[in-house]
């Protein structure tokens, strides 16, 4: 009986995610490449990550395993970026550590870096020490990449974990942003300066996705253009792109993106899932003493943290950082119910 109900148990916001993939798949049909749209198409198995979670995650065990890998992954990737930045870096080079863009890099760090924090501030063992140095190696690893919505990702996400931890530690955040400012590189503070310079030309470029993506969304509301297929589609002179922004090949923008692609029903499946996801880990929250609350802040923050950087940024898509988001916000629901015996 235990074994069934460990390989049946899902949470509840996999039912819409499942509604997500469905409906991505029949829009698929109506695509202006299906061809290219069926094939994107199978990253949607992706998201078998969730039982596939639940299962590792089931006894005290797996948790450990599971949890100690994350942990050494993190370590050896944010150790790799910053030993490649001192050694082999260029002046002005993104570190992209071992993924393939500099991006992928950033949304796998900010991810980490919540669960970092979250297991620093409320762990109960010694382990919670090993988590705090991989917050800091983290969080350094992450400015190398100089993607600006990660960091906007992580100070949401810091400031939701350091609410969770004592409200009057909230005030660390604004101290840290001005400790950055005064002690940090200058590439990285006029990168981050630039987040508030609408004539910077990463933000300029933002704006006429948006703009094309409206079109788009107004043209094809139902079933979108297709998965993988609205760099074609803006291709077109009509949607008033520049050259350089349409070599890209996406919108840059996790809702304008799903829209765009694959119909507003589409989305509003996502937006349920994520809706649903996070009202789920609150409630995992209200006892602060439980075993389940280092995972289930980290899991939130991770949510809040994807969802911040995915407003200028098409992360939901990327199968490296989808797997670790999936992974982050299902395992806290594999715990007993009552907590461990």
């Amino acid at each position: 009986m235990f074994r069934r109900e460990t390989r049946l148990s899902v949470p509840r916001f996999f039912w819409p995610l499942l509604i997500y993939a469905a409906l991505s798949i029949i829009v698929c049909f109506f695509s202006v490449n299906p061809a290219v749209s069926f094939k994107d198409a199978r990253e949607l198995f992706l998201y078998l990550v969730v039982p596939v979670a639940m299962s590792a995650a089931a006894s005290r065990r797996g948790r450990s395993w599971t949890t100690a890998a994350l942990l050494t992954s993190g370590l050896v990737s944010s150790l790799y970026s910053i030993g490649y930045f001192v050694i082999k870096s260029r002046p002005g080079e993104r570190v992209q550590g071992f993924m393939g863009h500099y991006m992928t890099q950033a949304g796998l760090l900010l991810l980490f870096a919540c669960a970092a924090l979250s297991f620093l501030l409320f762990l109960k063992d010694r382990t919670r020490w090993l988590w705090g140095i991989a917050f800091i190696l983290a969080a350094a690893s992450l400015s190398l990449t100089l993607t600006r919505s990660a960091w906007v990702g992580l100070v949401v996400a810091a400031g939701f974990i350091l609410v969770l931890y004592k409200p009057k530690a909230l005030l660390l955040v604004p101290v840290v942003v001005a400790l950055f400012f005064l002690v940090g590189p200058q590439p990285m503070k006029r990168r981050a300066l630039s987040i508030f310079n609408l004539h910077d030309y990463g933000n300029t470029l933002r704006i006429e996705y948006l703009k094309a993506g409206w079109q788009i969304i107004r043209e094809y509301p139902l079933h979108g253009t297709g998965p993988d297929t609205v760099d074609m589609v803006y291709q077109n002179p009509k949607y008033g792109l520049s050259e350089v922004s349409r070599q890209n090949v996406h919108l840059h923008n996790n809702i304008v993106q799903i829209a765009a692609e694959r119909g507003i029903p589409t989305l509003l499946a996502w937006v349920v899932f994520i809706v649903w996801a996070f009202t789920s880990l609150l409630r995992l929250l209200k006892n602060k003493g439980s075993t389940v609350f280092p995972h289930a802040a980290a899991a939130a923050a991770a949510l809040l943290a994807l969802v911040t950087a995915g407003l200028f940024e098409y992360n939901f898509a990327d199968s490296e950082i989808t797997v670790l988001f999936l992974y982050l916000i299902t395992s806290p629901f594999a715990f007993p119910k009552k907590g461990e015996q």
